[in-house]
Order: C-alpha cells, then structure tokens, then sequence
C-alpha cells in the first residue's frame, strides 16, 4: 500500500530542507516530494506535526542473549518503535559478549524480524577484557558497524591503541566508555561535597576526564575515528572541544538523564537515579547543555539499560547501573529543548538522526529525500504526554523519569515504508 504524508512540516537538514510539503511513499521507498494528490492511499494528515528523518539510538544494552527478562532483541525494537527510532546500535555487553562473527551473525539474523533495524557493535577486546583484540574484520563483514567495550574501558593502552590502528584500516569507528578504573574506585555516584554528605561512595569526574584525554590523544596519534560516548562532565566535554579544534577525528553524545538531571535528586537513594557515568553536579549538566546548543555535543543517544524489577528495586548500594530511555528521550528533549527554543527542530534533527547516522556510517538513514528509503519519525509538538513506566514497551521500568509531564511526542514511526508505529 502506499502512504501519503500530508503537510506536515519536513525537516531534513542533510540536503537542507525545512518547509512544508507532502511525502508519497511506495515499495518502501520516497517516490515524491511536494504537493501531492494520490488514489488508493493511505493517507496521514500531518498539519502542524514535524517529519524528521527516522531517529538513530546509536548506544542501547539489550540484554539477549543472556537476560532477555530484562530485555530481548525483540521487545528492544518494539520499545524503539514506540519512542520513535527506526535503528538502534546494540552494545556487546551481553552474556556472553558479542565478541566473535557467530554472535554479530546471530544479532544480524534474531533482528531480521524486528520493528526497528539493529545494528549490532562488536566488542573490542575478547570476552571485552581488555588484553587481546576479537576478530574485528571478520565481525565487520558479518554486520558490525562500530566496535567497542562499553560498559567498561580498554585499560591497556597499548591494546587500545592496535585497535584503533585496526579499525582506522577498516573505516569503523570505536565507541569509546571513558573512565579510569583506579580514578573511580567502584564509588556509586559522584564524588562531591553533597554526596559526601549522603554517605555515598563517590566517583569523580576527574576519573572520566582522564580516560576522555587518554583516548582523545590516541585518536590523535592514530588518525582513527573515536567516539565518546555518555559524556557527564564539564572538563570531558572541554577536552572533546579542544581536540575537536586541533582536528582530532572525535566526535561525543550525551543522554537525556545527565542533561535533564543532576546529583541533588540522590536525595531520595532511589536505585532509578543510579546510573554510570553518574548524575554530576549541576554546573557540569549546565555544560553538557551549552554543549548542545553550541555545537561540541554531535548526538544525545539513551544508553537504554534495562533491568529487571528485581535487580533494580534493592538497596542504592546493591543496585545495578543505568536507565532505560527509548521511550521517554524524544518528548524529554522536545520538552525541555526545542519547546523552551533551546534549540531549534533542525539541531534537534542533527542530534538524533543525521549525526549519529553519519558517525556510524549508515547508508540511507539520516535524510529524507526522493529516491531515499523511507525512514521517517513524526512528532507532534502540541501532544502532552506523562511519562508511565507501566506502559512502556519494554520489558524493564527503571526510568528516573516516572511522572513526569513533557510536551511533544512521537506519533509515527515508518521504517522502509512500513507503520511500525502509530499514534495518530
């Protein structure tokens, strides 16, 4: 069947469009751009609602194989759909880590049948220990798109750096989880005057600006493309900058919930707001904001970490790292972002789709035009939503964001031509 996209506001800024317009799509594919008349269609009436770009997630943990109670491939991709992303890059964190061809080629050939595309990343490092290289041509031809160890750094530096040396050899990029173990000290949150007197272990932010120059600097002796991934702290983000100036290939993205959220709402010991990197201070989330708007910050990206009640719902102490945000990050950064004109919908477009599509160099994602296939995300930016965690999609409900109430929401999802998602 064809779908015809009614005037709805296009914003697309890889070939610099933003302007109303209508959108046919056939065979999976954009056919027509402008003012359409068409039989035999289904139509969408898109009046004041914004087309994007189908939005990239470019760092999710789904827990398959290995925990699939707290998250399978499948119910992943139907959590994506809902948030509206039409692709996901799944971290090797699993268990155990996809750190061979076989494992990418079961990720490849589990998401055949999913909503959403889920590009998988290898693991650096076998079994992601850090001490020898996987077989990273042989996980790139089986479909991995980026190579990395997160949930973890690579502490050999030397063995980071053959890597680097390898995939500059192959064009990936390695996404990097900067931190500096023995910085950290397994501390719970960050470490600050006002954690201090919570009586909670702490983590500093020196601990990631370490691993941040470490690997920046590897990137510049290199030549190899290096990604930062879940930036929390300020002087992480000026050394990005620096580097980024003396034209180092480096790019970063930074989550929802160390943009929207800082360290004062530990208050509470809910296990929700344990998250790693953790919530800093609230000059460092005012930083990562200023990042946003000037340009330093290239993606927000989820880091969707799914767990189950069970793991989640203990002691602060005893709980594990990360939230899930596949189906909140759209309508937190519409809110809180485009809405108070923070930014604009084509920077949000940058943020969420064209960025993250270039950096993982996905062919056909990150632009809307003819000839293109049809990946596309509609938000609509009157919609007034409240964040319900028993609603969601996904099989695990540990959001910090409960309750919340956010204007703007996604309400259609089309990957490859297909309505994967509708609330229209």
């Amino acid at each position: 069947m064809r779908i015809l996209l009614k005037e709805g506001r296009v914003v697309s800024p890889a070939n610099r469009i933003d302007r109303v317009m209508d959108i046919l799509i056939e065979d999976g594919e954009i056919k027509e751009m402008g003012e359409i008349q068409c039989e035999n269609c289904r139509v969408y009436n898109l009046e004041r609602k914004v087309v994007f770009p189908g939005l990239i997630d470019m760092h999710v943990h789904f827990r398959e194989p290995g925990r699939e109670d707290a998250e399978s491939i499948d119910s992943g991709a139907d959590a994506a759909a809902k948030g509206g992303f039409v692709a996901v890059a799944m971290m090797p964190n699993t268990n155990p880590p996809i750190d061979d061809p076989l494992r990418v080629r079961f990720v490849v050939e589990k998401s055949r049948s999913a909503k959403v595309f889920i590009f998988p990343v290898g693991a650096l490092t076998k079994g992601r220990k850090g001490q020898e290289l996987a077989e990273l041509y042989l996980m790139a031809r089986e479909g991995a798109v980026a190579f990395s160890d997160d949930g973890s750094p690579v502490e050999n530096s030397l063995v980071l750096r053959r890597g680097l040396e390898y995939l500059l050899a192959i064009d990936l990029p390695y996404l990097s989880h900067a931190e500096d173990l023995q910085l950290s000290q397994e501390g719970l949150v960050n470490e600050s005057p006002f954690t201090a007197r919570l009586g909670l272990r702490g983590r500093p932010w020196v601990s990631e600006a370490v691993g941040v120059s470490r690997d920046v600097l590897l990137a510049e002796f290199t030549g190899a493309k290096v990604h930062i991934q879940h930036v929390s702290s300020r002087r992480a983000l000026d050394i990005i900058k620096e580097a980024k100036d003396r034209g180092v290939k480096v790019t970063c993205e930074v989550t929802p919930h160390h943009l929207f959220l800082d360290e004062r709402v530990l208050e509470s010991f809910d296990p929700n707001f344990k998250m790693n990197p953790p919530l800093r201070t609230p000059e460092d989330r005012e930083a990562l904001l200023r990042g946003v708007k000037d340009g330093t910050v290239d993606v927000i990206a989820t880091d969707h970490a799914p767990h189950s009640w069970d793991d989640k719902e203990v002691e602060f102490d005893a709980a594990p790292f990360g939230v899930v945000g596949l189906e909140t990050a759209v309508s937190l950064v519409w809110d809180r972002l485009v809405h108070r004109r923070v930014i604009s919908p084509k920077r949000f477009a940058e943020l969420l789709s064209v960025n993250p599509a270039r950096i993982l160099g996905l062919r056909g994602f990150g632009i809307i035009e003819k000839g293109y296939p049809a990946h596309i995300t509609v938000v609509d930016p009157k919609k007034e939503v409240t964040v319900d965690r028993e609603s969601f999609a996904s099989r695990s409900r540990n959001t910090p964001f409960h309750g919340w109430r956010l204007k703007g929401a996604p309400v259609l999802t089309i990957v490859e031509g297909e309505v994967v998602h509708s609330a229209i």
